[in-house]
Order: C-alpha cells, then sequence, then structure tokens
C-alpha cells in the first residue's frame, strides 16, 4: 500500500465513520424509544450489537473499496456525486425513521440507498473486478435491513 492510497483511505474512513457518528445521534434514543420497542419487528432482526459490528466492518471495506475506486476512476465527478447521494441518504434514514417516526419515508430512503450502492457494483464492476467484494457487505447489510424496515412497514399499519 503506497503513501497516496493511504491517505485516500483514511480520508474516506473518516467520512464514512462520521455518517455513523451522525447517524447514531438518532438511532440510540430512537431505538431507546418507546414508539420503537412498541413495534412489530422482523423475526429475522438481529440482536442490537450485531448492528454496530456490521455497520463498523461495512464502514472499513466500503472505505477500501472507495480509496481504490479513487484511485482506479477517472471521471471522479460523477463517482463523488454518486458518494455524497449515498452518504446523504445513509445519514438521513436514521433522523426519519428514529426521530421523525416515518416508517414509509425512512423504507423509500432505504430502498434507493440500496439501489445507490448496487449502482457502485454495477457501474464499477470493469474497473473494480475483484476488488468490488469490499461493496457487498455493504450492500448485503442494506438488503437485510431494507427488509426490516419493509417488514415495520406492513406490519405496523
Amino acid at each position: 500500500m503506497n503513501k497516496k492510497f493511504f491517505y485516500k483511505l483514511i480520508v474516506f474512513w473518516v467520512i464514512n465513520f462520521a455518517a455513523l457518528a451522525i447517524g447514531s445521534v438518532f438511532t440510540r434514543s430512537g431505538v431507546a424509544s418507546e414508539w420503537y420497542a412498541n413495534l412489530m419487528k422482523a423475526p429475522w432482526e438481529p440482536p442490537g450489537w450485531v448492528f454496530g459490528a456490521a455497520w463498523t466492518t461495512i464502514m472499513v471495506c466500503f472505505g477500501v473499496y472507495m480509496a481504490y475506486l479513487w484511485t482506479l476512476n477517472a471521471n471522479r465527478k460523477i463517482l463523488l456525486g454518486i458518494f455524497a447521494i449515498q452518504w446523504i441518504l445513509n445519514v438521513g434514514w436514521n433522523p426519519v425513521f428514529f426521530f421523525f417516526h416515518h416508517i414509509f419515508a425512512g423504507f423509500i430512503v432505504i430502498t434507493v440507498l440500496t439501489i445507490v450502492v448496487a449502482l457502485f457494483l454495477v457501474k464499477y464492476w470493469n474497473i473494480m473486478k475483484l476488488k468490488s467484494g469490499f461493496i457487498l457487505p455493504y450492500l448485503i447489510w442494506l438488503l437485510i435491513a431494507t427488509s426490516l424496515n419493509g417488514y415495520i412497514l406492513f406490519y405496523n399499519q
């Protein structure tokens, strides 16, 4: 790993973990709320500690993915745009769902986020090849999270 790559990696880790920190402000109080406690949740919802472990792993891997992609991709303007949309949706889901209690809007946000992350995989597959594996934890987790949000949407009307 060269010095330039390492600096890019650090920058993407800082940006990614900043998203987690901002989101956690809403998540912590939301998960502990009476509103959330009274929702019918999916039987496949993992225990609380899994969320922290999953998001930490995801953001480490996504940082590596973005550092490589930034190095290999010539059109950084589009890449930065897609990354920014992903970041805003990732951070935005937490207050929409946990603070404002908008389950349907949260479902829309997380669905669009899942599509955007899948777009990374598809759009940059030719550039990234096997390095695309670094984005798979994010996409897989979002599919699970979307199903959890969807379950809450359909069973709490």
